[in-house]
């Protein structure tokens, strides 16, 4: 059995997101530990990839749940992404369809949380 408070972030693999990411959720929502699905990308991929790209998502984020207890998930997309090059504006119309999309999989999640990283690699929450 897992000791400590998990959290589930959707992250691209880019190694400048990852601790702002862990930090913030850990600070944010007093979790422990923070289980990381990376994938280049992640709100493209996950909004409007192929059904077996979206599918291994949501089995990474289910191990979580289910495995760790992760009631919190983040999805992220960031400044300067090489997988997703799209401006900021539609980073945060995909990140919008993947908090849609995550809610759809009826998890037994208490939050889904959409951010964007700036090019201070800070996080900014997407309402």
């Amino acid at each position: 059995m897992h000791k400590g408070k998990f959290g589930t972030a959707i992250n691209c693999m880019d190694g400048r997101t990852q601790l702002p990411v862990i930090n913030w959720l850990k600070r944010m929502y007093s979790l422990d530990y923070v289980d990381m699905i990376t994938e280049p990308g992640p709100d493209k991929m996950l909004s409007q990839g192929k059904a077996e790209q979206v599918e291994s998502i949501k089995s990474r984020v289910l191990i979580s749940v289910n495995a760790h207890g992760s009631d919190t998930v983040l999805i992220v997309a960031h400044h300067d992404c090489a997988g997703n090059p799209v401006s900021k504006e539609e980073h945060i119309k995909q990140v919008k369809e993947c908090i849609k999309r995550i809610h759809s999989w009826k998890l037994p999640l208490n939050k889904i949380i959409g951010v964007w990283i700036n090019d201070n690699w800070s996080i900014e929450v997407i309402e």
